[in-house]
């Protein structure tokens, strides 16, 4: 085996296979990459949960396939002078790698070591912007549970329903939801849980540009393909929330906030609050005003947020991290806050009536002396 590639086509590459590969494993080989020369270098990142595999453009001399472990190569590689980086094997696991005067010699793994990647069926076939996709998975992936009580809400549940896709998220105490229109479907409705893990990596890997990606669902396993890269990752499988029944309709409030004040006011009324002293923000809904305040052991903060609408006194207690996770989603300028009562779920959407994004949050239930 033996390849020449441009230093930061095949950093880069390395870099998103890596991904996947494992941190540690009983199985040596996955906490390496696979690396294969053939008319082109392809290069495998795989931890039997997720796999991530990526095409590079390379000058290939001799075709083979060799496993090294996936941080030793990222960083020879990264700490390699700019230029071209020669790799090749002397037909055993023997490994020189080259690149200027820089030189190094190692032992690799066999790619027969290597366990195989599962393939995707592809009952369903689903395309949309990569920009378009990362938005929405940025959009809902704060909300992924990160408990294993109910492993099924570590994922995000994705939706086809005729030429829309919903993304929802939930973990017990919040719930982000985001809708997109379809240019390019195929197959029937479906519904599938895709891990938050799995999401993060993609997230990173979509760019913010119109290229389309390909989303390819099987019966165990889903593949997203994003240019010369492709995630494969197994499905969760249980009973996902109905979501339709748990989000409100109809609301006794709505107020209308700007996004960024709303932030500010809750960002400096959060100083006070630690992991040591944790402490709910009340928020008083009055006429034209949010008045916010919050007590620890620390001390004391107040501060008004100018609003449009009245919630008539209402008091209701919230956990300001989750509250600021949903604002720094939203990506609006202007929200509509929805509430009911004390104990009821406050629902934020945007306020120009659009229906892309809802979040829906469980209030803190407030005691006395809180």
């Amino acid at each position: 085996m033996k390849f020449s590639c441009e230093k930061y086509v095949l950093q880069s590459a390395i870099a998103v296979a890596s991904r996947a590969a494992a941190s540690k494993s009983p199985i040596q080989a996955l906490e390496g990459l696979l690396l294969q020369a053939d008319n082109d270098l392809k290069i495998t990142g795989y931890d039997l949960k997720e796999g991530i595999f990526t095409y590079v453009q390379a000058d290939v001399a001799e075709q083979g396939s060799i496993v090294i472990g996936a941080r030793f190569l990222g960083e020879m590689i990264r700490k390699l002078p700019d230029g071209v980086v020669t790799l090749s094997t002397d037909g055993g696991n023997s490994v020189k790698v080259k690149c200027g005067r820089s030189e190094f010699n190692f032992m690799g793994m066999s790619a027969e070591d290597y366990p195989e990647m599962p393939g995707v069926d592809g009952l369903n076939t689903l395309s949309l912007p990569q920009k378009t996709l990362r938005s929405m998975i940025n959009q809902t992936i704060f909300a992924v549970s990160d408990s294993d009580v109910r492993p099924i809400y570590t994922g995000t549940l994705f939706e086809k329903n005729k030429n829309e896709l919903t993304l929802v998220s939930v973990d017990g105490y919040r719930l982000a939801k985001r809708s997109e229109t379809l240019e390019h479907t195929e197959g029937a409705d479906c519904s599938f849980v895709v891990p938050g893990s799995a999401l993060s990596d993609i997230e990173r890997i979509c760019e913010d540009k119109d290229e389309l990606v390909s989303i390819n669902v099987g019966a165990k396993h889903i593949s997203f393909t994003i240019g010369d890269t492709v995630v494969i990752s197994r499905r969760l499988e249980g009973d996902f929330l109905n979501y339709r029944k748990s989000i409100p309709e109809n609301f006794r409030y709505v107020v209308r906030v700007e996004r960024s004040e709303f932030m500010s006011v809750i960002d400096r009324v959060a100083l006070i609050i630690s992991e040591r002293n944790s402490s709910p923000i009340h928020m008083f809904f009055n006429d034209g005003s949010i008045d916010c305040a919050c007590a620890t052991p620390i001390g004391k903060a107040e501060d008004v947020c100018v609003c449009e609408g009245s919630g008539e006194g209402l008091e209701i207690g919230f956990n300001d991290r989750y509250l600021m996770d949903a604002l720094k989603a939203a990506g609006v300028d202007e929200l509509h806050v929805c509430l009911n009562t004390a104990s009821s779920p406050c629902v934020i959407k945007a306020a120009d009536g659009s229906d892309s994004f809802t979040y829906m949050i469980l209030p803190v239930r407030l005691r006395a002396g809180d």
